[in-house]
């Protein structure tokens, strides 16, 4: 069931050229504006590989809550609910489409990132994995934030109310260790900022050892995105 569902909206997907355009093109257009603008400086090397890890993630939070929210006003979720499928089923069916374009925009977006001239002084197959697992979580995150909007507009404004607050205290803006302590103890609670401590773990040359609990953390989130998605999967389209 689970794959059949997946390969439903890979299908749907492959059909949707604006979507996977958005998905693979954007964050590579991003980074190119960066590159441009900072030439020959040290800022691409210093940042990034801190947006590779974000970029990916606020991408497919949009497009999976937005995609999600058409297959429940399409009647299609309604529809697949009055057959023997379960939810965990079509959440986990939507994680691995989704997590599938995640990998392809995680080779994608990295692969134009060194391109372009970001030199990363730790294993490049790491910059790949967090940029890919971030891509998951954005995927899981939009599905459970799917389930409070009813219309596209508010599957869009969700976006700021779980993505913003991440982006100001996750360390991007400033290091976590300079924050007010009531603001560093928040951060501790976001997903993204251990995306971003492993970024910066990377960027400096470090290993595996050094990520491991950051990534362990990251899967931790989204598994417990999927089981939240699981919840608030709602039988009928409101």
């Amino acid at each position: 069931m689970m794959l059949t569902t997946t390969g439903r909206v890979l299908a749907q997907l492959r059909g949707d050229h604006r979507t996977v355009a958005l998905i693979l093109a954007l964050p590579c257009l991003l980074l190119g504006l960066i590159a441009w603008m900072f030439e020959g400086t040290p800022v691409l090397d210093q940042f990034g590989p801190l947006l590779v890890g974000i970029f990916p993630l606020v991408v497919m939070f949009l497009v999976t809550s937005v995609a999600t929210l058409r297959e429940r006003q399409s009647g299609t979720l309604e529809r697949l609910m009055t057959t023997p499928v379960r939810k965990g089923d079509l959440v986990g069916g939507y994680a691995l489409a989704f997590g599938v374009l995640a990998l392809l925009q995680a080779f994608v977006v990295v692969g134009f990132a060194v391109l372009i001239g970001m030199d990363v002084a730790g294993p490049l197959w790491l910059v790949i994995l967090v940029a890919l697992l971030n891509a998951v979580l954005g995927s899981c995150l939009g599905l459970a934030a799917s389930a409070l909007a009813r219309t596209e507009f508010q599957a869009v404004q969700t976006m700021p109310a779980v993505i913003f607050p991440q982006l100001i205290v996750c360390g991007l803006l400033m290091p976590r260790d300079q924050m007010p302590q009531v603001l560093e103890w928040i951060s501790r609670a976001f997903p993204l900022t251990y995306a971003v401590d492993a970024m910066q773990q990377l960027a400096a040359g470090g290993g595996w050892s050094d990520v491991a609990g950051a990534i362990g953390v990251t899967v931790a989130f989204i598994a417990a995105a999927i089981a939240l998605g699981v919840v608030t999967l709602r039988r009928r389209t409101p």
